[in-house]
């Protein structure tokens, strides 16, 4: 074993011995190559050979670093055109014309020739403060020295002429088409920003500049689109947005921003452009998968609700249950709209039942759209039952405004008896009629001077709690002015007054025409305290008055 790593320990010793006589040898062979071979040396290496080994360092090998050598590839003086470049580049980038301007000074002291770059420079600077002569002072400068303007120069004067008219900007064209340089989609792109601003908004201009770049072959750029649509939506343009919206995606690799389409929506939605927001709401909501906010989706509703697309305004209630919107009425009432104008009336009186689930309560006007539908025919008032039964039979609870707006329908039609029939059919739905049935009723009663049937009313409103409002007084003492006895109609007035409602104009107007037609004096005392509320007398009231009531019989 001993033997062995005697053995080893040889072998070491002599590895180490060559390896050292070949770093000797080739510290002998640096001695005789060109002095710039000692950049890749070592520091020790180049002080290892000016100066002799010393025998009591034991350290062979430092660590690695290098010397600077100043004398390899040291800085040259640039040229004084090279330097003015620099110092031009950096003023334009800046868009410091004072500066670029003293440039010009120092190199006209020191004899220094521009070349296109230094005037290319100083047109951007003085592009930037739309200083239009000097900058075409400064074409003509360049062409006295022999110096032909190139695109950018012209971009640069596109750009100094922003806030001229536009018969400006295509003398420039022409010019360009001089010197037979063409304009590109950079040209075009300086054109239509000036135009795509929001205090200098010229469509005309931006689409003419689109069918020069069309007609020469130009790709609109994807800025570009998206600016011209923009424009068009804002200035109500719903169509042409969404056409040239459209048309780019269908010609181009690149797709529109998800504001772009949400402005062509808002636009669309604000002009109730039917076909726009149905293309745009599915390119939103489908395509993108972007949720709209709620004040855009009530524009979509509104929409939706006027020209009856269904299945749209159902879509958007549910993005707002998405959106973490809560439901209100609001929001339901285009829905019926658009359910009753499709001719989907189940389902109108179904989310008047949805809605009271969700304790959201409907009211007349949310229901309006059913009275809309059902008063244009007796039998679709008659066929309206059988929907009720079948909901009911369905399981689904049936709302007291659905019955509401088929006694409306009713009375619209002059038909009492059957909206008689409909108050009545309130127990079978498991309904209670509230102040709205009673009023609709009462409108009834005076188109057909039925003061008993009134009456009835009167006495089913107080068994049933429901406080009478001043619609309800309104109605009661106009009621009362139809029959030849007339004193409870000055009763109900005190009632109304003593329930803190004030009277409307309609009421005193009736009860002065009455008594006038009467020959009753107490029309004085209406006529006083209808001044006393604030009211004033209508030209009409007051001719009837100067009559003696004798105006209303001559137009008889």
């Amino acid at each position: 074993m001993s033997k062995m790593l005697a053995a080893t320990s040889r072998n070491s010793f002599k590895r180490v011995f060559r390896e050292a006589a070949l770093w000797s040898s080739q510290s002998e062979c640096t001695r005789v190559l060109p002095v710039t071979f000692f950049r890749c040396q070592s520091t020790q290496q180049v002080a290892a050979k000016s100066a002799p080994h010393s025998s009591s360092s034991t350290i062979r090998n430092k660590p690695w670093s290098f010397v600077p050598d100043h004398s390899f590839q040291g800085t040259a003086s640039g040229s004084a055109i090279a330097r003015y470049q620099f110092r031009s580049t950096g003023f334009a980038n800046s868009k410091n014309t004072i500066q670029v301007l003293r440039m010009c000074k120092e190199m006209k002291k020191e004899g220094v020739k521009p070349d296109i770059i230094i005037y290319n420079n100083l047109l951007a600077c003085l592009a930037e403060d739309c200083h239009v002569l000097e900058a075409w002072a400064v074409v003509e400068d360049m062409s006295s020295m022999g110096i032909a303007p190139d695109r950018n120069t012209f971009h640069h004067l596109i750009h100094a002429s922003r806030q001229l008219q536009s018969t400006a900007i295509w003398d420039i064209i022409d010019k360009m088409e001089a010197e037979n340089i063409r304009p590109n989609e950079q040209t075009f792109l300086l054109m239509i920003q000036r135009h795509t601003t929001t205090d200098k908004r010229n469509l005309e201009f931006i689409l003419q500049c689109m069918y020069e770049m069309g007609s020469r072959g130009l790709v609109i750029e994807l800025t570009i689109a998206q600016d011209v649509i923009r424009v068009a939506a804002e200035l109500g343009f719903p169509r042409l947005a969404l056409d040239l919206a459209e048309n780019f995606e269908a010609t181009s690799v690149r797709r529109l921003s998800p504001e772009t389409w949400m402005r062509c929506l808002a636009s669309s939605a604000e002009a109730l452009y039917t076909e726009g927001v149905q293309r745009c709401w599915e390119q939103v909501a489908g395509v993108l998968n972007v949720t709209p906010d709620e004040g855009l989706c009530l524009d979509v509703l509104h929409t939706a609700g006027r020209h009856g697309l269904s299945d749209l305004a159902t879509d958007v209630i549910r993005v707002l249950r998405i959106l973490g919107a809560d439901w209100q009425e609001y929001h339901f009432a285009p829905l019926v709209e658009a359910l009753c104008k499709a001719g989907h009336l189940k389902d109108a009186f179904g989310t008047l039942d949805l809605m009271r689930s969700s304790n959201i309560f409907p009211t007349a006007i949310t229901a309006q759209p059913i009275y809309d539908f059902l008063k244009q025919d007796i039998d679709k008032v008659d066929g309206a039952w059988e929907l009720l039964d079948k909901l009911r039979n369905e399981g689904k609870t049936i709302d007291r405004t659905a019955i509401n707006a088929i006694i409306r329908a009713a009375i619209s039609l002059s038909d009492l008896q059957r909206a008689v029939g409909a108050y009545k059919a309130f127990p079978d739905y498991k309904c209670v009629p509230d102040i709205d049935t009673f009023n609709t009723l009462l409108s009834g009663c005076i188109v057909a001077s039925h003061r008993e049937l009134g009456n009835r009313l009167l006495l089913d409103l107080k068994e049933l709690g429901i406080k009478p409002d001043a619609t309800t007084y309104e109605r009661i003492i106009i009621l009362c002015l139809t029959q030849a006895t007339y004193e409870d109609a000055f009763f109900y007035l005190e009632e109304m007054k003593a329930q803190k409602f004030v009277p409307p104009r309609s009421v005193y107007d009736a009860i002065i025409r009455t008594c006038i037609a009467a020959g009753d004096s107490r029309y004085t005392l209406a006529l006083d305290e209808l001044k006393q509320c604030g009211y004033t007398v209508s030209k009409s009231l007051q001719t009837f008055i100067d009559s003696g009531g004798q105006e209303s019989l001559r137009r008889s």
